[in-house]
């Protein structure tokens, strides 16, 4: 029960950054929009005053930028310039896409700098709450090139994929009928996400998942081995016991004189 409750408590832990960075402003734009009735204008500039809180925050607070939060608001701010965009109704259906492009652009320069931004939301699904994976994550941030390049690269798919579902959309903006284009583009961003689900699983999550795991297990292992050494070790000179010293033999009794 008690590691059951750890490991809710350190998943929540992990999906923290990523509801408030993400889940409120997006959830709070399509709440005011459409539950509420509010004009796009007045919807993006209300959530954007989460992001520019904890954006303004991690600058002043903890010296650097805050990558979600910084996207999201940088997102925003296309979306309230693209809602000047009016008239043409295939500039309409174009300016959906600025924010898949605007997102793309945030996550390619995350991972050109070093930092990709995409580790957020896909790190609580690979660690499951466990302590043991996330300490092995840590181990394998420090240490290993191939986990940190595996990480790279699921940002670097989901870059690409964005960027290319901005630019199909675009493209069809501006070719297709303006009636085929209203449903083409859901299918378009559907298409986009399953096919960056199943390539970043392929190419990054799935292998960086079997990194952890047997990284997690090597762990364990070292630390058993630690208190009770096994096999070669148990054999060892050193692992064996040390035997007694024989106890000195009692002094002859004396004897009262004859």
């Amino acid at each position: 029960m008690t590691t059951n409750t750890s490991k809710s408590r350190s998943k929540l832990k992990n999906l923290v950054p990523l509801l408030i960075d993400v889940a409120v402003p997006v959830g709070g734009y399509y709440l005011l929009k459409n539950g509420f009735g509010t004009s796009t204008l007045a919807a993006l500039g209300w959530s954007s005053v989460v992001p520019a809180l904890r954006t303004v925050w991690g600058a002043v607070k903890e010296r650097q930028v805050n990558g979600l939060a910084a996207l999201i608001l940088f997102v925003n701010v296309v979306g309230l310039l693209l809602t000047f965009v009016s008239g043409d109704p295939r500039l309409m259906l174009a300016k959906d896409s600025g924010v898949s492009s605007a997102i793309g652009i945030g996550i390619l320069v995350s991972v050109a700098l070093g930092k990709p931004m995409m580790t957020v939301g896909m790190k609580p699904w690979l660690i499951k709450g466990q302590a043991s994976r996330e300490a092995a994550w840590a181990r394998l941030r420090h240490g290993s090139e191939a986990f940190r390049r595996a990480e790279r690269r699921f940002s670097l798919v989901w870059g690409v994929v964005l960027l290319g579902e901005c630019v199909a959309r675009v493209v069809g903006a501006f070719t297709l009928p303006v009636d085929t284009m209203v449903w083409l583009g859901s299918v378009v961003m559907v298409a986009a996400m399953v096919l960056g689900f199943l390539v970043s699983g392929a190419v990054a999550a799935g292998p960086m998942a079997r990194m952890l795991i047997a990284e997690a297990e090597a762990g364990t292992k070292t630390g058993t081995a630690a208190t009770e050494p096994t096999g070669a070790e148990a054999d060892s000179p050193a692992a064996r016991p040390t035997p007694l010293a024989p106890l000195p033999a009692p002094a002859p009794a004396m004897t009262p004189a004859q």
